[in-house]
């Protein structure tokens, strides 16, 4: 399946392109890497060595005075900070505090009540919408979005190996577990060569070795320039730059 896969991608450069308007912001000063004892001891063995590795240019993402109603209820208000390439943010919080609301303001796909989002660099997004085609196999799912962002064939096929995804292309994306799903579209993500990850409860669903293979993909985006906004009530496997408990900001 995966000769079938680069046989029938084009061989086309990709290229992505900064989007949004130049903004400014402050620095973050790096923190530990956070750990979980359930994963600590996973080995690193994640096989990102064989992703391509995109040269990013310059990437921000900075949100001012955000405030987030959704009915009747004001999840958050008076939320502010500033993310640029090489930087991690954790978003932690209990589940209904506001988390998955922000992660789409911050794509564009969700008004915020007040405040206002200035990003310069394209988005990917992950969150639990799949965006695969669930009636076919996945290889032909990943297949459509890889034309779509003028992947090269090789690429793909490093990409589906590094989510381990490599005796699952055969199979309909319906019949895919949670965390079957969940590296399908890490794979996606990583097809799209956005330089901003915005990353909604990414581990959910994922045993520990695919933990710590997320955690490894996380960190070569990083140090390649780009940028991670990651989601999560837990937590993550990679060095986080700053938290923001959402909880804290609570009108």
């Amino acid at each position: 399946m995966a000769r079938r896969l680069a046989n029938a991608l084009p061989r086309i450069e990709p290229a992505w392109q900064d989007q949004g308007n130049p903004i400014g912001g402050q620095g973050m000063v790096p923190t530990r890497p956070e750990t979980d004892p359930d994963h600590a001891a996973v080995p690193a063995c994640d096989g990102t060595d064989a992703l391509p590795q995109p040269g990013f240019g310059e990437c921000r993402i900075n949100a001012s005075d955000l405030a987030c109603r959704r009915g009747d209820r004001l999840l958050f208000a008076r939320l502010s900070f500033a993310v640029q390439g090489g930087e991690t943010l954790h978003l932690a919080g209990p589940n209904g505090v506001g988390k998955s609301s922000l992660i789409r303001i911050l794509a564009g796909l969700l008004p915020p009540w007040a405040g206002n989002v200035a990003r310069q660099g394209a988005v990917a997004l992950l969150d639990e919408r799949l965006a695969l085609d669930m009636h076919q196999p996945l290889g032909r799912a990943l297949e459509f979005w890889a034309r779509c962002d003028l992947l090269e064939p090789q690429d793909m096929n490093r990409i589906a190996s590094a989510a381990e995804l490599d005796d699952l292309l055969d199979v309909p994306v319906r019949y895919l577990s949670t965390g079957q799903r969940r590296r399908a579209a890490l794979a996606r993500t990583l097809g799209r060569g956005a330089p901003i990850w915005l990353l909604d409860e990414p581990l959910n669903g994922l045993d520990a070795r695919s933990v710590a293979t997320m955690g490894g993909m996380m960190t070569k985006h990083c140090a390649s320039g780009g940028i991670c906004i990651i989601a999560s009530h837990q937590m993550l496997p990679a060095p986080v730059t700053r938290r923001i408990d959402i909880a804290d900001f609570l009108p």
